[in-house]
């Protein structure tokens, strides 16, 4: 950036060209410093105790102490600029030698100004001094106590808030708005709005097909008799261009045709850089390879096309681990697995697994739920988005309803009709033998499920907005009982946040089904009749303990349902929600819900927002309690409820 003035500054005010620069590149720096907790910390949220001083790895321990004092500016500037001050932040925290102190104070004076010029302070003064000397004045190697605290002072001055006056944009595309980014004569000319203004420009010039596209021109200059700034920007967008051939690099075990057809860009495409990202996700979303990268050529070949490499990293193929829930209603579960990525060379994939729940909650071993099974998947058959799965497990389960033995078998074809919705068809068999509220019966059964998903969600383990919509319609025909029977089924859940950084989300979900065909409720087998309760449904009763009752008070399970949950995410902090919910649902033995017995549980829960999904530990009542039922529950996972 090309900046001029018409006022010199002073020696110990850092440059404009310089602090504008590497403002928002020293963001990332300012906020990393966060001392680790010695006390007591989870996941490196400090939560009670003093903090010890990490020195085990300081040669040269010095202590220092901070006097931070702002001059002017608006409300919020000071706790602003020391949230950015590396000397504040790291404060408890001895630095390496006399060097190392003077060192980081200098980089927090590039990082002050930069700050000041995001909050739009373009003759702002920052000062700082160690032991009373002006950093500026300290030459050579610097000699400090070793005994106290070295004593920082930081000074700022802000002085007056500048605005936008002249606005030159040349070459942005036509849909561009200034105003939209906050560019507008007259608003506060904060350095990040000129910043992605010009990025803004450049992104939506490459995403009309201009790969070359970049900025020529980004001069700002500053008026400070009258606290002005005129910004020129100006851009080229060169020239349009399609892609070219698709390269294929570093692919020892996967074949390079696979990976071209399942990335599904093609020669003679538009460029797009949305396209190459989505692209480059799609082979991640695989596991199949430790690296995936797209580039393209810094010029278009004899034929005017961009030639695109696919460069990748085979991954370790073979697999393993582990996983467990825990609910004080429903007990332990446990269960292992173990996987192979790519057996034929086409990203196969092959899955053993095994589990055991109900662990601390039933009778004897008798009654606890195993499962174990085996699934093969071969992406991009058929079509670049389809996706075979064919399986076979068997299992017990032994909720209160029904205990049950089954063994079935299952063969399924998805593919994605758009960006965000995915259509299922597939076939089960499934041999069963049930005790129920009916009796003993047996079961084998044949079923066409025909499934419809929409996910506009922004995130699948923590979303704050979008939707997500699945229905499933499922014909059956039981060869035991000669019983015709069909299950309908949809769930959906969306999200409204508001708040800086999204701090408060509104969750809704909303399900319901319904069978229809069969004589009576038993001609259908029990693990196919609805119910609901539990952590992934109405919190605070028992799994699949909302049901029908007959006369003896024994579950039955139901032909239809609705169900219902809201939940409020309040974010407390940067990393720690509090989620207060509502469950609710009404299962019926009949075709529609008669809402003649609804069970609702109440509770809130706690958050902790991790790079790998939220950790989520909910405590729930139940509102109408059963007679014998359980008076709370408590429930722990990862990701959030819905």
């Amino acid at each position: 950036m090309v900046t001029r003035s018409n006022r010199r500054n002073s020696g110990t005010r850092a440059s404009f060209k310089a602090g504008l620069l590497l403002s928002a590149a020293l963001l990332a720096t300012a906020l990393s410093g966060a001392g680790e907790a010695r006390a007591f910390s989870l996941f490196g949220v400090h939560l009670w105790g003093e903090r010890e001083e990490e020195v085990e790895n300081v040669q040269d321990p010095v202590r220092y102490h901070v006097t931070f004092t702002v001059t002017g500016g608006d409300d919020g500037l000071e706790r602003f600029l020391r949230n950015r001050s590396q000397l504040v932040t790291d404060e408890s925290q001895p630095v390496d030698g006399d060097l190392g102190l003077l060192v980081k104070a200098r980089d927090d004076l590039q990082i002050l100004v930069g700050s000041l010029f995001e909050r739009a302070y373009y003759g702002g003064l920052v000062t700082i001094s160690i032991e009373g000397q002006n950093i500026e004045d300290i030459v050579g190697l610097p000699n400090f106590d070793r005994v106290n605290p070295v004593p920082v002072t930081v000074n700022i001055e802000a002085g007056p808030r500048f605005t936008f006056a002249n606005i030159d944009i040349k070459g942005a595309p036509v849909d561009f708005d200034p105003s939209r980014l906050g560019l507008v004569t007259g608003t506060p000319a904060y350095s990040t709005t000129i910043l992605s203004a010009a990025q803004d420009i450049v992104a939506k010039l490459k995403d009309d097909g201009h790969p070359f596209a970049r900025i020529t021109k980004r001069e700002v200059i500053a008026n400070h008799e009258n606290a002005t700034i005129n910004v020129m920007i100006d851009a080229e967008a060169g020239p349009q261009a399609d892609l070219g051939p698709i390269a294929i690099k570093g692919a020892d075990a996967v074949d390079p045709d696979f990976i071209r057809t399942y990335s599904r860009l093609k020669a003679g495409q538009a460029y797009s850089p949305q396209e190459l990202t989505d692209a480059a996700n799609r082979l991640r979303t695989l596991k199949t390879f430790d690296s995936v990268v797209i580039n393209t050529a810094d010029s278009l070949d004899e034929n005017g096309q961009l030639p695109t490499t696919i460069t990748v990293k085979d991954g370790k193929f073979r697999y393993f681990g582990f996983g467990a829930t825990v609910s004080s209603i429903d007990g332990l579960g446990l269960e292992g697995y173990w996987g192979h990525r790519n057996l034929f060379g086409h990203a196969e994939g092959l899955k053993l697994e095994a589990g055991v729940s109900r662990i601390g909650v039933s009778d004897g071993l008798d009654s606890l739920d195993y499962a174990g099974g085996i699934t093969f998947t071969r992406p991009g058959l058929f079509l670049p988005s389809g996706m075979f799965t064919a399986s076979l497990a068997a299992g017990t389960e032994n909720p209160d309803p029904y205990n049950a033995k089954t063994v079935a078998g299952a063969v399924t074809y998805s593919f994605e009709q758009n960006d965000y919705n995915t259509i299922t068809l597939g076939s089960t068999t499934e041999y069963s033998h049930i005790e129920d509220a009916f009796g003993t019966e047996d079961y084998l059964t044949f079923s066409l499920p025909v499934g419809f998903d929409r996910d506009t969600r922004n995130d699948a383990l923590n979303p704050t907005e979008g939707i997500y919509l699945v229905t499933t319609a499922e014909p059956a025909y039981d060869f035991l009982n000669g019983t015709i029977y069909s299950s309908f089924d949809a769930v959906g859940s969306t999200y409204f946040s508001a708040g800086e950084d999204d701090r408060f989300t509104l969750a809704a979900r909303l399900g319901a089904g319904t069978i229809v065909g069969g004589d009576s409720l038993e001609d259908i087998p029990a693990n196919q009749r609805f119910y609901a309760g539990g952590g992934g449904s109405v919190r605070g009763y028992a799994y699949k303990s909302i049901s029908p009752r007959n006369a003896n008070g024994d579950e039955t399970g139901g032909r239809s349902y609705v169900e219902a949950t809201l939940e409020a995410r309040i974010g407390v902090t940067e990393n720690i929600q509090v989620v207060p919910f509502i469950d609710a649902a009404d299962v019926s033995a009949d075709n529609f819900p008669d809402f003649s017995d609804i069970r609702a549980g109440a509770g809130i829960g706690v958050r902790y927002l991790t790079g790998f999904g939220p950790i989520r530990l909910d405590v729930a009542l139940p509102l109408d309690r059963y007679p014998g039922g359980d008076r709370f529950g408590i429930y722990a996972g990862i990701g959030q409820s819905f």
